[in-house]
């Protein structure tokens, strides 16, 4: 991706996609709260190839038409909408314990219960299953949200391991962000 004279790369989604998360051909992905950009979506479509499926997940229509649009222009058919609110455990309609990876990208620091989003990651991911979680840095940045909105790593990670997943590690996704693999 080649990025213009002023514009700021806030994360390479495929280099954490392949060397944190390990996504490969074949897989299955939920990328949970996909946004309409499928900043992730699109990315993980293109590492899985066409033997695998990348399911976005939304609470907003307008964001799922926006990742289908950008992925018919790009010829990706192995991705899947999911309207569902990520709040609700069990909402997602997914069948348990499908998915391979979960990524949980700029969604913590939006949320009101993120101990209810980390169980739906659990239920949706196989044994064995990864879970990337990245968000903000709790530091002052020139653009992102509220630094009372952002959520400590350290918070994260009890929650997630709370819910029954395991940290693998921790690592830094970027300038203004920080990002977990856990495993359930």
């Amino acid at each position: 991706m080649k990025i213009s004279a002023g514009e700021v790369r806030l994360l390479d989604p495929t280099a954490i996609l392949t060397s944190q998360l390990g996504l490969g051909i074949g897989q299955q992905v939920g990328d949970l709260g996909c946004g309409g950009a499928g900043y992730f979506t699109l990315p993980s479509a293109r590492i899985v190839g066409p033997r695998g499926k990348v399911y976005g997940i939304d609470i907003l229509k307008s964001a799922l038409d926006g990742v289908l649009s950008k992925a018919k222009l790009e010829n990706l058919n192995n991705i899947e909408t999911v309207w569902s609110d990520l709040e609700k455990v069990g909402a997602a309609k997914i069948p348990e314990e499908t998915l391979d990876c979960a990524l949980l990208v700029n969604i913590m620091f939006q949320a009101r219960q993120n101990e209810n989003i980390l169980q739906e990651s659990y239920r949706l991911l196989k044994d064995g299953g990864k879970l990337l979680v990245i968000d903000w840095k709790i530091s002052t940045t020139p653009f992102g949200p509220p630094l009372d909105h952002r959520l400590p790593p350290e918070l994260v990670s009890t929650i997630a391991q709370q819910v029954g997943f395991h940290m693998e590690k921790q690592f830094e996704a970027g300038a203004y962000h920080y990002g977990f693999i856990f495993v359930r």
